[in-house]
């Protein structure tokens, strides 16, 4: 397996804007192109919006979602791919032939849909039917994962991801600075968003403190350290329906080190090359060898019926 350049992305959304949208993508899916990317990932829902469907009707939702590879915005994503030769990973609101709803994330090339993730944990709209699958697939020979946002605080999905091959977990987000029982957690007041150069050095501060990074560096290196995985976060800067978000968009290796962080306060992209040799160097690859299944299957898979709360909302 060769190394690869993989990049990720962080812009601001528009609600249900689908067209403006794609037209983002468009723009930074060529700068990772020009920078020699197999492939760029860009946060969850990062088609339609997100947080703005808490609020939907069902009726509200359908209209929103697309079938998926058949809707207008994926057929969209194709053909980007194509003019940019270059995977994309995007995410938006699928419903079936059924009319169920789901969380969706694809990733693409010039000639389809490579991989589709259902969010197996969704929770911002009641009418959002749960996936029920772990996803893998590749790109020049690497193993890949996704996993979208709450998917990855279940330590379990990752590690199951991981044991079913994945070398690289592409972890689509829209996440931080919303409130919690967590100290110091909470939402960064919008208006200092009319003003970013004014505001500069206070929004960094909002933004790496503990409302935003500083929670995030708390458990994102964990999860790529344990599992030995590359590790491609995506989220969104900016404004996201009424709340702001804080982008830190970021690549990290199997040792959960950081190999490129988009810093930038507005739309942005960064770029890194993912060695395999750090697949095998990395202490949680010792880990997972060193495996005694016998000893906690039946403890892990033991029934449970699940609870699943989101402090925001």
């Amino acid at each position: 397996m060769k190394s690869i350049k993989v990049s990720t992305a962080q812009f601001e959304n528009r609600s249900g804007d689908k067209e403006y949208n794609l037209s983002v993508i468009d723009g930074l899916a060529g700068r990772a192109a020009s920078e020699g990317s197999a492939a760029i990932a860009f946060h969850e829902c990062s088609l339609t919006g997100y947080t703005f469907a808490r609020r939907l009707t069902r009726e509200q939702m359908l209209d929103l979602a697309e079938y998926v590879p058949e809707g207008d915005s994926v057929q969209k994503l194709i053909k980007i791919s194509a003019r940019h030769q270059i995977r994309i990973l995007a995410g938006l609101f699928e419903k079936d032939r059924s009319e169920r709803i789901f969380k969706t994330y694809v990733c693409v090339d010039g000639n389809g849909v490579i991989a589709k993730h259902r969010k197996l944990h969704p929770f911002i709209n009641k009418h959002i039917t749960p996936g029920d699958s772990y996803t893998i697939f590749e790109i020049e020979g690497w193993k890949c994962g996704i996993l979208i946002c709450y998917d990855n605080n279940i330590i379990e999905n990752v590690r199951a991801t991981k044991l079913l091959g994945a070398d690289v977990i592409f972890m689509p987000h829209v996440t931080m600075c919303t409130p919690s029982p967590r100290p110091g957690a909470g939402f960064v007041d919008p208006e200092l968003w009319k003003d970013v150069e004014k505001n500069r050095e206070i929004l960094r501060s909002e933004f790496d403190g503990p409302k935003g990074r500083e929670w995030l560096m708390k458990w994102l290196p964990a999860r790529a350290y344990d599992n030995a995985v590359f590790a491609v976060f995506s989220n969104p800067i900016g404004m996201d329906d009424d709340q702001l978000k804080n982008g830190c968009s970021m690549i990290l290796d199997p040792f959960g080190d950081i190999l490129a962080e988009c810093r930038h306060l507005g739309n942005d992209v960064v770029t890194a090359t993912l060695d395999p040799v750090k697949l095998t160097d990395a202490g949680g690859h010792r880990y997972l060898m060193a495996r005694r299944p016998i000893l906690y299957r039946d403890i892990i898979g033991k029934d449970h019926k699940p609870v699943q709360k989101v402090a925001w909302l």
